[in-house]
């Protein structure tokens, strides 16, 4: 028990009580830990708002969103309606990529509560001359506070009102939509109740659709005595262009350690011709924000960064906090790193992992505070003043939140376009955790989720509170680090499968080069590629029998002519009666695409299976006549009834993707 006074009750006293407010709002949504953290938002995308609203009595209410851009003064409104059950909904549409802020006002409508009143009494032949008496003088009340048009509105209906000679005249002026909105507008707004203000953190497009494609740039070139530079890359892109991709993702592309440089196969005893882990970062040649010099120049980069953008792509930049013993900052700033009693420095480590060619920071370090975490912020801004403005992070669950926080807000306000990947595959908490700090979108356990059960478990809980607002998913089918045992005997129609997962799954997904190819050959019992090209150049022919490249280029394009496939949000799992065919539907709120996707987990058989069309979805009967489109192949026909049968073949494809369009959407 700690010596903090403590309050004598929490309990108001009567002053205290006579001052709170009568309208109770509560459980407001999107709102991530109470508004420690900001909700994710994309601009031009409505954002829906929700909370529970009520009062004593039977009063009606009014209530209404608030929201503004950070550093605004002017807040703008947009009403919220009423459901059932005490529950509002409304929305609001960010124009800008910035920080946002929102809250939730709530009021006695008094006018529409006599509205209410005076419209059951006179339907009900009840005699209403003091009701309406009491309607002239909300009219006037009303007019000394309006102005402009609603004081015009509000004058026009007492002259009518004055002049009626009839009650049902009168009740005709008083009970007009016209009045009603002109005193909606001149409200005095009784018991006014504010929630607290919420951040919303409005991002770019990219940072929720987007197809990533990663690659070595020293394997870019057709013999592996010769080390790939970022003008082989250039004349890469129409490839990565042509399958669909938008952001292409190097890991680093600094100069590698010499001392405990990894060989081939993540060996110990490397020769003297063995290029090492590009993630041991730093040599004599410079650190962080120095460039292999084999790869080319800052001005190459710059170049190649030009020539990206030209076939719409953006380049994304590992940021792996960890240097090589040749790393200049270990002879510049001593202070930054923990020394062993003998002077050497603890390699890293990921147990049963061992990184002998790389150390670690010390963040805490009383040297390092705050010189190395200033050193880190000007190594994104660096690469941010080169073009860049993505960044896989690597491992950032081994790192300080706190510094995290501190370093994403830095950039976002020099540069709100920046974007941050998560590259932490550790405990759902710390996982969410990184999203609520600022990461933009997060490598995922999707990797792992193999079944149905899994999968659907899985997709849903990101569909809900909190993740729903706090974290973007990334689905890589796979990385440098991580051949899963699935594709490894899967076969192609495993890597069809994992494509169509990812790519229907969510707005976001990834694939390491070698993907397209099937490539799978992987250290016995392990999930890593034998032959890794983490530690050797590996040129590729990217035209090899067997390739997915067409697959991928048509997942792809579908992703983006339909908008329900550009973001992870709008699953719904369906009925399908076979264990091994996963079955669900993507669609956007207002039901104007409606996808649904059927894919066999089993690569080796044939699966078949009876399924449901989700007609109820739509409001329409179970005998519903509906038009479907399998977009991978552009066949049409029409469904008739509800339940329907199907049967997925690996050797042919393992997935269908239908468009479905009812009767009056068709």
């Amino acid at each position: 028990m700690n010596d903090a006074v403590q309050p004598d009750s929490i309990h108001p006293r009567l002053e205290e009580a006579m001052r709170l407010p009568r309208i109770a709002i509560e459980s407001t949504e999107p709102v991530v830990d109470g508004g420690r953290f900001a909700a994710k938002a994309i601009i031009g995308h409505p954002i829906n708002v929700t909370s529970k609203i009520f009062t004593d009595g039977h009063d009606k209410l009014a209530a209404a969103i608030c929201w503004r851009q950070k550093g605004e003064t002017e807040w703008r409104r947009c009403r919220l309606e009423p459901l059932s059950n005490d529950s509002w909904v409304g929305h609001f549409t960010p124009t800008q990529v910035a920080s946002h802020e929102f809250c939730v006002q709530a009021w006695w409508d008094l006018y529409e509560t006599y509205r209410n009143e005076l419209s059951k009494k006179h339907a009900a032949g009840v005699p209403v001359s003091v009701e309406l008496e009491e309607g002239r003088r909300h009219l006037d009340a009303a007019v000394q506070r309006a102005d402009g048009q609603t004081r015009a509105v509000i004058e026009d209906a007492l002259r009518r009102f004055g002049s009626a000679h009839l009650d049902d005249e009168r009740v005709s002026v008083l009970l007009s939509e016209e009045v009603a909105a002109a005193m909606e507008a001149a409200d005095p707004r009784e018991h006014c109740s504010q929630s607290e203000v919420f951040p919303v953190e409005v991002e770019r497009p990219l940072a929720q659709f987007a197809s990533w494609y990663e690659l070595f740039p020293r394997s870019e070139t057709d013999n592996p005595e010769r080390h790939g530079t970022f003008r082989d890359v250039i004349k890469r892109l129409p490839q990565i262009r042509d399958m669909g991709f938008d952001v292409l993702y190097f890991p680093p592309i600094h100069p590698i350690g010499r001392k405990n440089r990894k060989g081939r196969n993540n060996t110990l005893t490397p020769g003297p011709q063995d290029v090492g882990s590009p993630y041991a970062i730093g040599s004599e040649e410079g650190g962080h924000d120095a460039i292999h010099p084999q790869l080319g120049t800052h001005e190459d980069f710059r170049e190649l960064v030009r020539a990206a953008a030209e076939h719409g792509l953006e380049i994304a930049l590992d940021f792996a906090i960890q240097c090589s013993p040749d790393h200049p900052w270990l002879k510049e700033h001593p202070g930054w790193f923990s020394w062993r009693p003998d002077g050497t420095i603890k390699y890293a480590e990921n147990p049963p992992k061992k990184y002998q060619d790389i150390v670690n920071v010390d963040f805490y370090a009383e040297d390092a505070m705050p010189g190395l975490w200033i050193a880190l912020r000007d190594v994104i801004w660096h690469w941010v003043e080169q073009g860049v403005k993505i960044f896989r992070v690597d491992n950032p669950h081994t790192k300080p939140l706190p510094f995290w926080e501190w370093l994403i807000a830095d950039i976002r306000e020099r540069d709100p376009d920046v974007m941050f990947l998560s590259e932490a595959f550790t405990r759902p908490a710390m996982m969410a955790r990184l999203g609520k700090v600022g990461f933009n979108q997060s490598y995922t356990y999707f990797t792992w989720r193999n079944t149905k059960a899994e999968l659907t478990e899985y997709l849903t809980q990101l569909n809900q509170p909190p993740l729903r607002d706090c974290y973007r998913p990334n689905f890589f089918v796979n990385t440098p680090d991580i051949n899963p045992f699935f594709l490894q005997t899967s076969g192609r129609a495993g890597f069809l499968i994992r494509a169509a997962l990812a790519t229907m799954g969510s707005g976001l997904w990834g694939m390491y080069s070698g993907f397209e190819l099937c490539e799978s050959a992987a250290i016995p019992g392990k999930e890593e590629y034998l032959d890794s090209e983490k530690y050797e150049i590996r040129p590729r022919d990217y035209r090899a029998p067997g390739n997915i490249v067409a697959e991928i280029a048509q997942l792809n394009r579908i992703r983006r002519q339909n908008p329900a496939l550009q973001t992870h949000l709008g699953f719904q799992a369906y009925t399908c009666w076979n264990d091994n065919i996963l079955y669900f539907g993507k669609r956007t709120p207002d039901l104007s695409n409606f996808i649904l996707v059927a894919i066999n987990l089993d690569p080796h058989h044939a699966q078949e299976g009876h399924f449901e069309l989700p007609l109820w979805e739509f409001g329409l009967p179970d005998d519903t006549a509906t038009q479907g489109e399998d977009l991978m192949n552009g066949h049409r026909w029409t469904w008739y009834g509800k339940t329907q049968w199907t049967r997925l073949e690996p050797w042919h494809l393992p997935f269908g993707i239908w468009r479905l369009s009812p009767p009056h959407r068709a």
